[in-house]
C-alpha cells in the first residue's frame, strides 16, 4: 500500500472542497484533495452550470418560436424553427469540460496533489483511497469533509428508466413530449420551465399549498403567472403515486382526488440529502444535527482536526456558501484567525422571471419583533426593463423603522440574479436606506429600481 502524509486533506472536490484546497495551497499548506470523479462536484458538472446552460438555450429557442408564430413584439419573423438537443447538450458539456479543466489547472497551480478515487476514513487522521492503481493511504493533520449532497429518491418512484433526477434530465438528447415534475421548488421549476420552452407539455406537482415555499408569496406570484403563460399545469397539495401501466402516465392525488397526468418522463426534485454514507463516517465519532454533520462558527466538527463544509453541514445548500466556508477553513488551518461572520447569504432562483432573496423578508423581520419600513419599486416603471420586454416584477427593500438599517433586499424579474451581489454587499456593509438612495445609479439600468425602492422606503419615491 502506498502512503503519503500532508497537513490538510480535503474529501470532495466540489465548490467548497476545491476552493478550500486552492486557498490552502496558496497559503503554503501541504494539501491533498480526494475526488471520486471530476473536480467541480455537483454544481459544476451536473447542477448549477449545466442547468443554466440549458435554461439559456431554452430561452433563446422560445424567442425563435415566438418569431415563427408572428408574436414577436419586436417584429422578428422566422420559419420552421427546430432544436437539435444533442448539439445543445454537446455545447453544455463543452462548457462543463472547460470549467473542469480550469479547476484542475488551479489546483495544480496552487500545488495541491489530487488523488482520484473513493476515500474512506480509517480513523480521524487516516483515509484510504481506492484508486485505479491500487489502495492509497493518506495521513493528515487536518481533514475537511466536503462530500456534498445527492437528490432525494421517492420510494415508489425510484430513479431509473423514465424516472429522472436532475442529473439525467440535463443529459437528455431529445425533448420529451410530456414531462411531469414532482416538486415545485427551485430545481423543479427551473428545469420544468426550460423544457416547457423547448416544447414539452409540463405538469408540476407540489405537495404544499404553493410553489417555491422557500420564498415569500409576493416573490413567487410572478413566476406562477409566467408558468400559466407557458401552458404549464401546476397542481398544489398534490402527491405523486406511481407510474401508469404503460409507463407514459403518472398517477397522483390532489387533496385526495386521484387523477393521471401525461408523463413520457418524470423528473423528481423533492430535495437533496447530505452524502454521509460510503466514506467511513461510521469509523469516526462526529456529532450530528439531524441528517447533517454539526459544526461551529469555524466549521469545526466534534472531533479535533476535522472540519466539514457545504451541503453535508445543512441548509442553505448553496455552492457559494460552501465556497466561503472552504476559504475560511483553509485560512484557519494556515493559522489565521477566522470565523463565520456573514450577515446574509443571497439565494437565487433561475426561473422566469428570476428571484433573488438576500437577508430578512418582511415577515421574518416582524416575527423577530422588528418594526420595519418597506420600499418597493416595480419594473413597469423602469425604462431599461421596458426596452428589454422585462417589465414583470419588482425590487423590494426591508429596513428597520427606527434607524433605516437595511435588513433585506429582494427582487423578482428578468436577469435580477446579476443584482444579487449588490444586494448582499449593501447588507454586509450595514447600509441604510439613505446610503442606497444617495448612491448615483447609472441610467438606464434595472439597478435603478434598487435606488427607487430606497426612495420609496424613505417616503419620497420619484418615479412612482
Amino acid at each position: 500500500m502506498k502512503e503519503i502524509s500532508c497537513k490538510l486533506l480535503v474529501l470532495g472536490a466540489g465548490p467548497g472542497g476545491y476552493v478550500s484546497a486552492i486557498r490552502a495551497g496558496q497559503l503554503g499548506v501541504d494539501t491533498v484533495i480526494v475526488e471520486k470523479a471530476k473536480p467541480g462536484g455537483t454544481c459544476l458538472t451536473v447542477g448549477c452550470i449545466p442547468s443554466k446552460a440549458l435554461i439559456h438555450a431554452a430561452e433563446e429557442f422560445h424567442k425563435i418560436l415566438a418569431a415563427a408564430s408572428g408574436k414577436s413584439p419586436l417584429g422578428f419573423a422566422a420559419s420552421s424553427p427546430a432544436i437539435d438537443l444533442k448539439r445543445t447538450v454537446a455545447w453544455k458539456d463543452g462548457i462543463v469540460g472547460r470549467l473542469v479543466g480550469g479547476v484542475s489547472g488551479l489546483l495544480k497551480k496552487a500545488g495541491v496533489k489530487a488523488v482520484i478515487g473513493e476515500g474512506r476514513f480509517i480513523d480521524g487522521k487516516t483515509v484510504d483511497v481506492e484508486t485505479e492503481t491500487g489502495l492509497q493511504r493518506i495521513r493528515a493533520e487536518a481533514v475537511v469533509i466536503a462530500t456534498g449532497s445527492a437528490p432525494v429518491e421517492l420510494p415508489d418512484l425510484p430513479f431509473g428508466g423514465n424516472i429522472l433526477s436532475s442529473t439525467e434530465a440535463l443529459a437528455m438528447t431529445e425533448v420529451p413530449t410530456s414531462l411531469a415534475v414532482i416538486g415545485g421548488g427551485y430545481i423543479g421549476l427551473e428545469l420544468g420551465t426550460a423544457f416547457a420552452k423547448l416544447g414539452s407539455k409540463v405538469t408540476v406537482l407540489e405537495a404544499l399549498d404553493r410553489i417555491l415555499p422557500q420564498y415569500d408569496a409576493d416573490l413567487s406570484r410572478p413566476v406562477m403567472k409566467r408558468l400559466g403563460e407557458l401552458d404549464v399545469d401546476v397542481f398544489t397539495r398534490t402527491v405523486a403515486k406511481r407510474l401508469s401501466a404503460d409507463r407514459h402516465g403518472l398517477f397522483a392525488e390532489e387533496n385526495g382526488r386521484p387523477f393521471e397526468v401525461p408523463a413520457e418522463k418524470v423528473l423528481v426534485t423533492v430535495g437533496r440529502r447530505p452524502v454521509t454514507e460510503g466514506w467511513g463516517l461510521e469509523e469516526i465519532d462526529l456529532d450530528r444535527s439531524g441528517r447533517f454533520i454539526r459544526i461551529d462558527d469555524q466549521c469545526r466538527t466534534s472531533m479535533r482536526g476535522i472540519f466539514a463544509i457545504g451541503d453535508v453541514t445543512g441548509e442553505p445548500m448553496l455552492a457559494h456558501r460552501a465556497m466561503a466556508q472552504g476559504e475560511m477553513v483553509a485560512e484557519i488551518v494556515a493559522g489565521h484567525k477566522r470565523s463565520w461572520d456573514k450577515r446574509c447569504i443571497p439565494a437565487v432562483c433561475f426561473t422566469d422571471p428570476e428571484i433573488v432573496s438576500a437577508g430578512l423578508s418582511p415577515e421574518e423581520a416582524r416575527a423577530a419583533g422588528i418594526e420595519v419600513r418597506i420600499g418597493q419599486f416595480p419594473f413597469q416603471a423602469n425604462g431599461r426593463a421596458m426596452t428589454t420586454l422585462s417589465e414583470e416584477g419588482f425590487v423590494r427593500v426591508v429596513a428597520r423603522a427606527d434607524n433605516h438599517l437595511v435588513l433585506g433586499i429582494h427582487a423578482v424579474g428578468h436577469a435580477v440574479s446579476e443584482l444579487s451581489a449588490t444586494f448582499a454587499l449593501a447588507i454586509e456593509m450595514g447600509a441604510r436606506l439613505e446610503d442606497i438612495a444617495g448612491t448615483i445609479h447609472a441610467h438606464p439600468t434595472q439597478s435603478e429600481a434598487l435606488q427607487e425602492a430606497a426612495f420609496k422606503g424613505l417616503g419620497h419615491a420619484l418615479h412612482i
